[in-house]
């Protein structure tokens, strides 16, 4: 997940800590209280501090503990939540004023210098913060990330950020940036009280256990790691949001498969991703109560290019001509994903029908010919993919077939790396991976841009640079109006889908349920997930 041409992904959104020990918490009868709570499930979170994570089970928890300046409707507009206002004359110089008598879960009062303190934490290399280049857009943020690891930062505030006044805060981009809304919608733009910071001035690790925020919840206790967390209404929450249950208890799986067996006998409430393979058997089951939701996550192949094995174009498009989409979307997701015809799913704007043309479209012999072209592959072939769910297992080995078939390589070159979801993001982030691996990228907010400059842009996970997508996506971002944004995006879409760094694949379909003492149960396609506040309990 990221906007910023950043190195975090949304897997980033989708990789967590799942250890074996979740499971423990996880058979009771939580789903069957009676006390106006109810429970939803989902893989452990990684952390619960703003700033410190890109998972979309710690996002969960997130959106109900913090209030945004900004928010997101169903629909994918923004609406000002927190702030008062956000405007721009330039684009590059944003005011923002927040509403008055904001308040934090321990009475604390919500002021500007809240959201300055939470975003310098988190801008500063040294706390190596999981969504630190979030806020790279912001002026003096180099200071802050200097290229030398070893070197001390110039400083521990971003130049950017000025207190104007206790609701006023005023933010100098190093560049035009137009899209600077939607970034705000971001759970890495929460505030954190002066509660959150230790002596030494640095936010402790067991912040986590119990953060302060500024949302309709509150932590009730404090988070049972690998088992659950708990969330009460926040008694000082004023804003519009407020809670119509008494609570929610995010429960921690190690399997979502467990999880959709809690769901299914009333021990569970409410589960955002039911297993491929119990698809259809939820919607015989659960008939209404089968939620189905358009997304906007993507999974991609990716390559590291820092392999010369890797670097040649036509190896790339050959592999990703080798692939049957249709044929895993059948046999993997019952026909319910939707093969990928772009770098972007089809619900963001800017989304284009057959974008990636022939090199999306599954064709043996052509890809046997790029293939040749490219001087086929020497060595082992490791695929990599984590063990979030079981179905990344079973297209990568459909792919596998594929790469054999089709390109002619062995059952000697071909390895599977399924690593632990806990430990998958750390490894890509650390190019710790030698051959292809699964990544998706799960919308942070509705732009193309947020796509495009998070997976391709400087700093990509695949090492992959062009100064054409560079200077596209610059003046996107940069345009004056919405139109000329669209087509500098698409531009750089066009560069990156010739090069082929990475493979898109097939967009994902929403298919949550829910019990039947719960209702008006939404779920977004955005980083804010369950709708919490909006559930009612029988």
């Amino acid at each position: 997940m990221s906007g910023l041409g950043l190195r975090k992904s949304a897997v980033s959104v989708a990789v967590v800590a799942v250890l074996g020990a979740a499971m423990a918490a996880c058979g009771g009868g939580g789903g069957k209280s009676s006390d106006g709570t109810f429970t939803a499930g989902h893989s452990e979170p990684d952390h619960l501090t703003p700033g410190n994570t890109t998972s979309s089970y710690s996002f969960d928890v997130l959106s109900g503990l913090y209030d945004n300046l900004v928010g997101l409707t169903v629909e994918g507009k923004t609406y000002n939540l927190a702030a008062q206002s956000v405007d721009s004359t330039d684009q590059k110089v944003w005011t923002i004023k927040l509403k008055p008598g904001q308040k934090f879960s321990n009475g604390e009062p919500v002021t500007a210098q809240s959201y300055a303190d939470s975003w310098n934490n988190a801008a500063l290399g040294a706390n190596a913060y999981e969504a630190n280049e979030y806020f790279s857009k912001i002026k003096g943020y180099d200071e802050l990330n200097p290229e030398d690891e070893k070197a001390a930062p110039k400083t521990g505030k971003l130049s950017g950020l000025k207190v104007v006044d206790d609701t006023t805060l005023e933010v100098t981009l190093t560049d035009k940036f137009n899209q600077f809304p939607y970034l705000l919608t971001y759970p890495a733009f929460a505030p954190l009280p002066k509660a959150a910071f230790g002596p030494d001035g640095k936010v402790p690790a067991s912040f986590d256990d119990k953060p302060i925020g500024n949302g309709p919840y509150m932590v009730d206790g404090k988070w049972e790691r690998n088992k659950q967390i708990k969330l009460v209404p926040s008694p000082t929450y004023t804003g519009p949001r407020k809670p119509k249950n008494k609570g929610y208890t995010w429960k921690s799986y190690s399997s979502a498969q467990t999880a959709y067996t809690d769901l299914r006998a009333g021990r569970l409430d409410v589960l955002q991703t039911i297993p491929a393979a119990s698809v259809p058997e939820a919607k015989r089951l659960l008939g209404d109560r089968f939620m189905p939701r358009k997304m906007g996550t993507i999974d991609y192949l990716g390559f590291p290019l820092w392999d010369k094995r890797f670097q040649n174009p036509d190896l790339r498009k050959a592999i990703s001509m080798s692939i049957d989409r249709q044929a895993i979307n059948k046999a993997v997701y019952n026909g319910d994903y939707t093969p990928a015809d772009s770098l972007l799913p089809p619900i963001i704007t800017g989304h284009r029908a057959n974008a990636c043309g022939e090199l999306c479209t599954y064709n043996p012999a052509k890809a046997k010919e790029l293939f040749t072209k490219a001087g086929g592959f020497k060595g082992k072939l490791e695929l990599y993919f984590s063990n979030a769910q079981p179905t990344y297992q079973q297209w990568m080995q459909i792919v596998a077939n594929s790469l054999k078939q089709n390109l002619g390589l062995t059952d000697d070159q071909i390895a599977f790396r399924q690593t632990p979801a806990s430990d998958y993001f750390g490894m890509l982030s650390k190019h710790e991976e030698k051959g292809p691996y699964r990544q998706n990228w799960e919308a942070d907010y509705p732009s193309p841009q947020n796509y495009l400059e998070g997976m391709w842009g400087v700093g990509n996970k695949m090492t992959w640079k062009n100064k054409d997508f560079d200077a596209a996506i610059l003046k996107a971002n940069t345009a004056s109006d919405q139109a000329t944004a669209l087509q500098y995006y698409n531009k750089a879409e066009d560069i990156a889908t010739q090069d082929m760094p990475m493979i898109p694949l097939w967009t994902w379909t929403g298919q949550g349920g829910r019990s039947k003492r719960v209702s008006n149960v939404t779920i977004t396609a955005w980083a804010t997930g369950l709708i919490a506040n909006e559930v009612t309990v029988k």
